[in-house]
């Protein structure tokens, strides 16, 4: 199953399966490209499938730039040297390829090559700045080589102010890929620990996408297989990977990217300014706070809690099954139960609760968060 290709539309056109990278160069020829910037982090840069990638695209004839100027949470500078590197070198096109990161700076860079008559951040979608892109977009390639985010299938990049490290959501569907390259092949440069962070980030995508408020049953389809998917492969492809757990890896990323559409929750509002604040891997960070989120959420989700449980394969299990599995699941993985286990310590407390009050994921939670509520669970998960 795994060794083919295959073409999903869903919710842009995407190429899966193992050897699909090799299909980039063609396609950037067909659309008549042949000057791309590549956009992507250090660590990514310094891999053998990049440098493969980039003499593989070199020997078509390609004229190739790359940009990995960025911090472990983006910030709008990065974007803006982004852009200059963009213009400086006469691109075409940009192509993302890496995590969520690179993906993130590569679809703000695509903003803002032809919006530049406002602040890049006047732009955020919850200020009503999607209005503004009215221009046309350079073509956008993504190429994902984790298995977390999702954000090759998104349409929004999250960018931090530089200095009060607010996060900002750039939003609008033309900042959607034309098209997605998504090679499981191209996952096994993963080390252990990035594995299990990014496969937590799309395990906690399709949980609190699931959980989250309103009705979508299409989302919750995927989200439940996902939860599924992830459940069977994450041990695996951490800790012996073969082709099949890194396919449902990377699938499982891709559907909590289109079921989160329907919204996320407390989880993520918990997980975001332990990056903002104290830098904390994004992955990391929803991986610990899991079981003390879903905790929170149980009462009046009695029945989805046990739908969860039947994906996870829990048997007659509810919600209080769910968070010990999930507890079990950060052991399995050598991940901390605890965020002391990460470096954060008690004073910490309060302005991460201020922090996450101010989120913009936990309004689609299925219960109402207060600021108590967050210190309540910030220090549940210290102590």
């Amino acid at each position: 199953m795994f060794n083919n290709i295959y073409t999903y539309n869903f919710p842009t056109p995407i190429r899966f399966g193992a050897g699909a990278i090799k299909e980039l160069g063609p396609y950037l020829k067909a659309e008549g490209l042949s000057r791309p910037l590549l956009v992507t982090d250090a660590i990514v840069r310094g891999l053998p499938f990049f440098a493969k990638i980039v003499a593989d695209l070199e020997a078509q004839g390609f004229s190739i730039e790359v940009f990995s100027e960025m911090h472990k949470n983006p910030i709008k500078s990065d974007v803006l040297k982004g852009d200059a590197h963009y213009k400086a070198t006469n691109r075409d096109s940009v192509v993302g390829i890496g995590g969520g990161v690179p993906l993130d700076v590569a679809r703000a860079i695509v903003l803002r090559v032809n919006h530049t008559e406002r602040d890049l951040l006047e732009y955020d979608d919850l200020l009503g700045g999607d209005k503004y892109v009215t221009n046309s977009v350079p073509h956008f390639v993504t190429v994902p080589t984790t298995s977390g985010t999702g954000s090759e299938v998104g349409r929004s990049a999250i960018i931090s102010e530089d200095e009060s490290k607010k996060k900002r959501i750039l939003f609008h569907p033309k900042l959607m890929a034309r098209k997605v390259f998504a090679d499981p092949e191209l996952t096994f440069d993963m080390p252990p620990f990035v594995t299990a962070a990014t496969g937590m980030d799309a395990f906690t995508h399709n949980i609190e996408a699931y959980l989250a408020k309103g009705y979508h049953p299409m989302a919750d389809g995927i989200a439940l297989q996902g939860i599924q998917m992830i459940t069977e492969s994450i041990e695996k492809a951490t800790h012996n990977p073969d082709l099949e757990s890194r396919s449902k890896m990377l699938l499982g990323s891709l559907m909590g990217a289109v079921a989160f559409q329907k919204g996320l929750g407390v989880v993520h509002s918990l997980a975001h300014p332990l990056s903002s604040l104290l830098d904390m891997h994004h992955g990391l960070a929803n991986a610990i706070n899991l079981p003390y989120g879903m905790k929170f959420n149980i009462p009046g989700q009695e029945a989805r809690f046990a739908e969860i449980a039947r994906a996870m394969g829990i048997k007659g299990g509810d919600g209080n099954a769910v968070v010990n599995a999930l507890f079990e699941l950060n052991d399995k993985l050598g991940l901390p139960r605890k965020l002391s286990g990460a470096g954060v310590k008690p004073e910490h407390i309060q302005p991460l609760a201020d922090l996450a009050l101010a989120d913009f994921c936990h309004p689609s939670n299925p219960r109402p968060v207060t600021r108590q509520d967050f210190v309540d669970m910030y220090t549940e998960a210290i102590m």
